[in-house]
């Protein structure tokens, strides 16, 4: 299981859960390329370790476990895995 990060984060981008995370699954960091040209953070579903340490960080309630991810926020557990294979 992974954390996957919702529509509350589109247009915030915190970085909250960035600074917490201890395998550093969350991108783009503000220092990383491409940064300035994505809407949202993203959780990469092949290095999260399901700590859990991003969700209470969430200044916005945008991060949930894959299997509580709300129906109507369903698309970002898609949308965050596509992310990745992108990048």
């Amino acid at each position: 299981m992974t954390y996957v990060i919702t529509s509350p984060c589109v247009g915030v981008k915190d970085g909250s859960c960035v600074d917490v995370c201890p395998v550093d699954c969350i991108h783009p960091t503000s220092s990383e390329k491409g940064y300035d040209t994505v809407d949202q953070l993203y959780i990469n579903p092949d290095e999260c370790i399901d700590c859990g340490a991003c969700e209470p960080a969430c200044p916005v309630n945008a991060i949930f476990e894959e299997s509580a991810v709300p129906a109507k926020e369903r698309q970002f557990v898609a949308i965050n895995a596509e992310y990745f294979k992108n990048h």
